[in-house]
């Protein structure tokens, strides 16, 4: 096991280490920024083109927000390459996302606001046919605001 201190992430051998963690932190991912490209990609992908997020001069003067805002769903979406930076098991060889349990959008995200995830192993429970599920405490924190930008109730798959 190995924790890595530019990010305070995790590294484990085995699966087996892992029930260790359970209500313990896993670390924190380094800090990924959201730019109005990366909004305005998301909007197209997801035909959410609303004006709070791809209008950013509409949303500067319109917005309660004082300019535009990332999507809840991108900002969520982005758990996935934080995760991978927070938890690393060498010899699992498969993992799968398996749903969330709890979702909430408690801050937004501005355009160019910078993000990073804290995960907390809240659950570890063996699989009957091998491998483990993982229910993670997932606080997605946003760059200079004491509120998070998300905080979701993630649950994994991994096998070995």
């Amino acid at each position: 096991m190995s924790t890595d201190t530019a990010t305070n992430t995790t590294t484990l051998d085995t699966l087996a280490e892992l029930r260790a963690f359970e209500g313990k932190s896993l670390g924190a991912s380094s800090w990924f920024a959201i730019g109005q490209d990366r909004i305005n990609t998301f909007a197209d992908a997801t035909d959410d083109h609303q004006w709070i997020h791809t209008d950013p001069e509409r949303a500067q003067a319109e917005s309660p927000f004082g300019g535009p805002i990332a999507h809840g769903y991108l900002t969520l979406s982005l758990i996935i390459p934080m995760w991978e930076e927070v938890l690393t098991v060498n010899s699992v060889t498969t993992k799968v996302n398996y749903g969330l349990n709890k979702v909430r959008f408690v801050n937004p995200v501005p355009a160019d606001g910078r993000v990073r995830l804290n995960a907390t192993l809240a659950q570890h429970e063996e699989l009957p046919k091998g491998g483990v599920q993982v229910t993670v405490d997932a606080t997605i924190e946003l760059e200079g605001s004491e509120r998070p930008a998300c905080i979701a109730e993630a649950v994994y798959r991994m096998f070995e």
